[in-house]
C-alpha cells in the first residue's frame, strides 16, 4: 500500500502549552489507521491542524504525494479530507439529500437541480450500502443512519481521506457491526481511513495499524496485528511494564470496619453512556474507579449524582432506594461530588472563597434559608484552617489562588454539607506535586472520618496508593474489581487492557 498522508515533524504551539512536538504520521491508501492517547495527548490537535482549522508551527504535510496546507476546513475537502466527529454536524430539520449536498448543491441555470441533488444524495447511499429515502427528515431517522448520513456527506466531496471521531459512541454491538462493514468496503475501494476511538476491542476488530500519542509527542506506529494489548496500555499511559510489575500498593493501617453501605449501584447504565455498573461504597473507606479515557468513568459519577439520569438499574444511599432525578436530590441525601472540569463546572471565578465555599450547603438549606453572614465567614475560617487552604483572606476572589487551593475550596463546599459519601472525579489533575500529595493526605483523613470515598483517575499509580479497591471499566462496562494482593500496576493494566495474566484478550 503506497503513503496516502505523510506529516513529518508537525509541530503546535498555544501560549503556555506545547500540543505538538515533531510528530509524524503515515496513513496509506486502503488503510484503516487508528489514532489514539488519552487526554492531552494531540489528537485533536494533529485532526485540526491536517483539516485547517490551526495552521501548522513547524512540520510539512503531504496527500498523494503533493505538499498541502488548508487555510480551512473547505479548503481541506477540496484537496480530498473530510472529517466526521462524534457530535453529528448536520441539520436535522432537513431532508437526507438536503444534508448531503449541503453547500455543494448542483445548480442549472443558477437555481438548485434538485433531481441532481437527490441523484447525487442516492449514489453517497449506495455507496455505503444504506437504504434509506433521500426525503427523510434527518431528525426522524436513528441515530447510526444519521452517523451513515454523515460519512456519506464526507464521501460525497469525492475522499481521500476519511477521518472518523469516536464515530461508534452511540451506536449499539449490531450498528457498529454494520458502519465496520460499510468501512471494510471502503478500505477495499483505496480509501484512507483514520479512526479516532477509545475502545480497544474496536480497534483490534477492524483497524490495520495504530499510531498512539501521548503529551504532544509521537510513542510508535505499530501493526495491529503484532501490537499486544497490554504494550498498547502501557504505551498510551506512559508507562513500562516492569514497573508496573513492581508497584504495588504501600503499607496502610487498616481503617476501624463499618460495614454499612452508604451508596450502591445495581446494574446502572444509560443508553450510549454506560451498564451493568455495579458498586457498593462503603462508611470509612476510598475506593477507586479506574479506566482509560472513554471507558466510562465520568459517566458513572454523573449517574451517581443524578446529573443525567439513569435508564436501567437503581441506585441505594444507605440501603433504601433513592430516585435520582437531579443533583439536587443527591445532595439531600448526603451525596456530593467534585467535578474533574474544576474552572467550567467547580469554581465561580469572579466570586470570593467564601462565597464560593458556602454555595452548596446554601443550595441544600433552600432560597427561603439563607446562611447569615456571620455563619459564612465562621465556616470559611473553619475549612481554611481545617484543610490548609492558602489564601489572603476569606474575601479574595477564588481566581487569585492556586490549582491545589482552588481544589481544596472545592472539597470544603462540599464537606459544608456534611455528605455521607463523596464523589471526587479527577481531584488532583493540573495541581502540583506538592498541592496533589495535600489533596491525597485530606482524602486520607476523611477516610478516617468515617466518610465513604469514590475516587476516579486516570493515573494508575494514585489508584493503587489512595484506594482500598478499586472497580475497573472498560469499553464502558465494568471489566473487573482488584483488592488485596490485585491492586497493583499490572493488574489494573490487563483489566484496561481485557487481558489475562498470560496477555490473551
Amino acid at each position: 500500500m503506497s503513503a496516502l498522508l505523510e506529516i513529518r515533524g508537525l509541530g503546535k504551539s498555544f501560549p503556555g502549552v506545547v500540543a505538538l512536538e515533531g510528530v509524524d504520521f503515515t496513513v496509506r491508501a486502503g488503510e484503516i489507521h487508528a489514532l489514539l492517547g488519552e487526554n492531552g495527548a494531540g489528537k485533536s490537535t494533529l485532526i485540526k491542524v491536517l483539516t485547517g482549522v490551526y495552521p501548522p508551527d513547524r512540520g510539512e504535510m503531504h496527500l498523494a504525494g503533493a505538499r498541502i496546507q488548508a487555510a480551512a476546513p473547505q479548503e481541506a475537502e477540496r484537496l480530498g479530507i473530510s472529517t466526521v466527529y462524534q457530535e453529528i454536524n448536520l441539520i436535522r430539520s432537513m431532508t437526507v439529500a438536503e444534508n448531503i449536498t449541503l453547500g455543494r448543491q448542483p445548480r442549472r441555470f443558477g437555481l438548485i437541480d434538485w433531481r441532481a441533488v437527490r441523484r447525487r444524495a442516492r449514489e453517497a447511499l449506495d455507496r455505503l450500502e444504506i437504504d434509506c429515502p433521500v426525503d427523510a427528515e434527518l431528525g426522524t431517522l436513528s441515530v447510526a443512519v444519521q452517523q451513515m448520513v454523515a460519512i456519506a456527506r464526507a464521501l460525497d466531496c469525492r475522499a481521500q481521506l476519511l477521518i472518523l471521531d469516536e464515530p461508534t459512541a452511540s451506536l449499539d454491538e449490531r450498528e457498529v457491526g454494520e458502519l465496520f462493514g460499510r468501512l471494510r468496503r471502503l478500505r477495499g475501494e483505496g480509501l484512507g481511513i483514520v479512526f479516532v476511538t477509545h475502545f480497544l476491542d474496536q480497534v483490534y476488530a477492524l483497524t490495520d495499524r495504530i499510531t498512539v500519542l501521548r503529551n504532544g509527542r509521537l510513542v510508535g506506529d505499530y501493526a495491529t496485528a503484532t501490537l499486544p494489548r497490554l504494550d498498547l496500555v502501557a504505551n498510551m499511559l506512559g508507562r513500562s511494564i516492569g514497573a508496573a510489575e513492581a508497584e504495588a500498593r504501600p503499607e496502610q493501617t487498616p481503617p476501624p470496619a463499618r460495614p454499612n453501605v452508604v451508596l450502591a449501584a445495581r446494574g446502572l447504565g444509560r443508553r450510549g453512556s454506560v451498564s451493568g455498573i455495579n458498586l457498593a461504597l462503603r462508611a470509612g473507606e476510598v475506593a477507586g474507579l479506574a479506566g482509560l479515557l472513554g471507558s466510562g468513568r465520568t459517566e458513572t459519577a454523573r449517574l451517581l449524582f443524578g446529573i443525567d439520569r439513569a435508564d436501567q438499574g437503581e441506585v441505594e444511599v444507605g440501603g433504601q432506594r433513592a430516585v435520582l432525578t437531579h443533583p439536587r436530590a443527591a445532595v439531600r441525601l448526603g451525596l456530593a461530588f467534585c467535578s474533574e472540569n474544576r474552572k467550567d463546572e467547580g469554581i465561580l471565578p469572579n466570586l470570593s472563597v467564601r462565597e464560593n465555599l458556602i454555595l452548596a450547603l446554601q443550595g441544600k438549606r433552600g432560597v427561603a434559608r439563607p446562611l447569615a453572614r456571620a455563619a459564612q465567614e465562621a465556616l470559611a475560617d473553619h475549612y481554611i484552617k481545617a484543610l490548609r487552604i492558602k489564601t489572603p483572606g476569606a474575601e479574595v476572589p477564588i481566581r487569585n489562588l492556586s490549582g491545589g487551593n482552588q481544589q481544596k475550596v472545592l472539597l470544603a463546599r462540599w464537606l459544608a454539607t456534611q455528605p455521607q459519601a463523596i464523589i471526587l472525579d479527577e481531584p488532583t489533575r493540573g495541581i502540583d506535586i506538592g498541592a496533589k500529595q495535600e489533596i491525597e493526605e485530606l482524602i486520607a483523613r476523611l477516610r478516617d472520618d468515617g466518610l465513604a470515598v469514590l475516587f476516579i483517575s486516570s493515573e494508575i499509580e494514585e489508584i493503587v496508593r489512595n484506594c482500598g479497591r478499586a472497580v475497573v471499566l472498560r469499553e464502558r462496562r465494568p471489566a473487573g474489581e482488584a483488592v488485596g494482593v490485585d491492586l497493583n500496576g499490572r493488574h489494573l493494566m490487563h483489566l484496561m487492557a481485557g487481558t489475562n495474566e498470560g496477555g490473551q484478550p
